[in-house]
């Protein structure tokens, strides 16, 4: 139940061995029987790590320090603060070596 001054949720109390509701405005509704707070909580959804798949990456040209191939696939993440540059990953196609090169 809501507060019919102002709109606020009325919380139950004792008053004098009474149930009463209450409002922090000072409203009091004091013919109540039974009250109680129920609270459902529906449950979300997990979220889902994806895998990522090299597949849908895209290709660069740029040389592997390993095997001296000439593709890589890249990706960008935000590792350091929201103000600084992203990291750029590569991976390479032929070898599979991981780098990755901060701007």
């Amino acid at each position: 139940m809501f507060c019919p001054k102002c709109g606020s949720i009325l919380r139950p109390k004792k008053d004098k061995n009474k149930k009463v509701l209450h409002c922090s405005c000072g409203y009091t509704l004091k013919d109540v029987k039974d009250a109680t707070i129920k609270e459902t909580l529906n449950k979300e959804k997990d979220i889902e790590v994806v895998p990522e798949q090299e597949n849908t990456l895209p290709i660069t040209d740029t040389e592997c320090a390993k095997c001296k191939n000439k593709k890589a696939f890249y990706w960008l993440i935000q590792t350091r603060a929201g103000d600084e540059p992203e990291t750029r990953f590569f991976r390479c196609t032929k070898c599979k070596y991981t780098w990755r090169e901060y701007s």
